[in-house]
């Protein structure tokens, strides 16, 4: 019944994407709100709960994320309602982007839900495909060039991870058989897998392919490029949304790699990651508008997840994964406000805002932009905390206490560039520039304040134990 209420919604949007009518926007808009009631029931039952058999799985990391990315597929239809007032739409191509909205939620939550490595893999290329057309909404060269580069970088990735999947797979048959391909199969059989080595070599594919998705080193551009050639909200979509069911895949494979072996995948974790923040962080230095230094900044964010997870700071992982599934697309919605009328530049950015909602607006935006970088009273200033704990407490059972320490003094290094760097930006923001009048809706006002009432609601006690229920 449930599965049915999960996929209700998403066939309502795709009917109605054939309208074309401007009555029908609304229904639009709500249908991706219901999305967030099933997910609100699966959350609330008992766990694990079976979807589909074996095959679709809700325990309690899917029905967060899930929960987190039907937030972010509400906000992401508030802003779109206003959309056409920020930026030219073709009113064809906005239906069109609603009908593969509904597609991309089909392969997400297939993608997020399954326990099954090949349902998965289904998913994420589904969630993919559809994307190329969402940034091609765009009816620029700059976005049709852009939606080319996705296609064949989202390609690679994906026959990585296909391939990955493959030896994972051929790595634990002569154990599991035909189970192989389920994730709990592997989790319960992971001490008895004959062919560790074929496993860690199909894990480390498995990875760099995820990873590549999310814009880790050495493609650290290709997502930024993207993102500014895209609307908005599609952007959104990328940070809270497709992000997330890249995550979870990367949260089932490497619990099953932890017990394979640690000493490995952390020690190719943090290589990568450390790497990964190395770059980022310069690039975000050198950033020169709003899109490419929140993209630049959410791989920042996914490589502090992986270490925190790998670590063993589940807590703090999924604490800063929530965190940033609100914050980060708050501000890639804001951009619609802040960049109107062609203005690009930083500077003034939060100047000119006339009336109530402009005044909320700007003051909503600059908190967000001082939370993303973990300032009190952000989740994420507390989800550091307990992950660069988790890191000292792995180094002292492990005895690598010094090469830890030395780990946890670049990246703290890179934070501050990355820092400094943000805090620059809002005083240039609020403090340069000419004042030019901007307008602001109430539907985008709206979507800003769900995502900043979400990132407050992390810290409740409620959803502090739900966490730490999952860790």
């Amino acid at each position: 019944m449930i599965l049915f209420e999960l996929i209700a919604p998403i066939v309502v949007m795709f009917a109605l994407s054939f309208l074309h009518a401007d009555r029908v926007r609304a229904l639009l808009a709500l249908s991706a709100f219901a999305i967030m009631l099933p997910a609100v029931q699966l959350l609330l039952q008992d766990k694990p709960f079976p979807l589909l058999g074996d095959y679709l799985i809700a325990d309690r990391l899917n029905t967060y994320v899930l929960l987190l990315a039907s937030v972010v597929g509400a906000g992401v239809a508030l802003a779109l309602m206003t959309l056409q007032r920020h930026v030219q739409v073709h009113p064809r191509a906005y239906f069109r982007f609603y009908r593969f909205f509904a597609l991309f939620w089909v392969g997400l939550e297939m993608a997020i839900l399954s326990n099954h490595m090949g349902l998965y893999w289904i998913g994420l290329e589904m969630a993919t495909l559809s994307t190329v057309y969402m940034i091609k909404t765009n009816a620029t060269r700059a976005a049709h060039k852009e939606a080319w580069n996705y296609m064949i970088v989202g390609a690679i990735a994906i026959s990585l991870i296909l391939f990955g999947i493959i030896l994972i797979y051929a790595g634990a048959k002569p154990v599991l058989g035909e189970e192989a391909m389920y994730f709990t199969a592997l989790l319960g059989a992971a001490d008895r897998i004959p062919s560790p080595f074929l496993f860690e070599m199909g894990f480390a594919i498995v990875t760099v392919g995820m990873f590549v998705k999310m814009g880790f080193f050495p493609m650290n551009l290709w997502l930024a490029n993207v993102e500014r050639a895209s609307f908005y909200p599609v952007a959104a979509l990328f940070s809270g949304i497709l992000e997330s069911a890249i995550m979870v895949g990367f949260f089932r494979f490497s619990d099953v790699a932890k017990i394979v072996n640690f000493s490995h995948l952390a020690g190719f974790i943090f290589v990568y990651a450390l790497l990964t923040m190395f770059v980022v962080a310069f690039l975000i230095y050198r950033a020169k508008d709003f899109m490419r230094l929140f993209s630049l900044s959410g791989i920042e964010h996914m490589a502090l997840i992986a270490l925190f997870w790998t670590s063993g700071g589940t807590f703090a992982a999924l604490l800063h994964f929530g965190a940033h599934a609100f914050i980060k697309p708050a501000l890639f919605l804001s951009t619609g406000v802040l960049e109107s009328q062609g203005r690009y530049h930083i500077a003034g950015a939060l100047r000119g805002y006339r009336g109530l909602k402009g005044k909320l607006f700007w003051f909503v935006v600059g908190l967000l932009m001082l939370a993303i970088v973990s300032l009190p009273p952000s989740p994420m200033f507390f989800s550091e905390l307990y992950g660069f704990g988790s890191m000292i407490a792995l180094a002292k059972s492990g005895h690598h206490l010094p090469a830890m320490i030395a780990a946890i003094v670049l990246l703290l290094f890179l934070l501050s560039i990355i820092f400094y760097r943000f805090v620059e930006l809002y005083q240039s923001m609020k403090y340069e520039g000419e004042a030019v009048e901007k307008r602001v809706y109430g539907s985008e006002l709206a979507a800003l304040l769900l995502f900043a009432v979400g990132a407050l609601a992390l810290l409740l006690p409620f959803s502090l134990a739900f966490l730490r229920s999952i860790a």
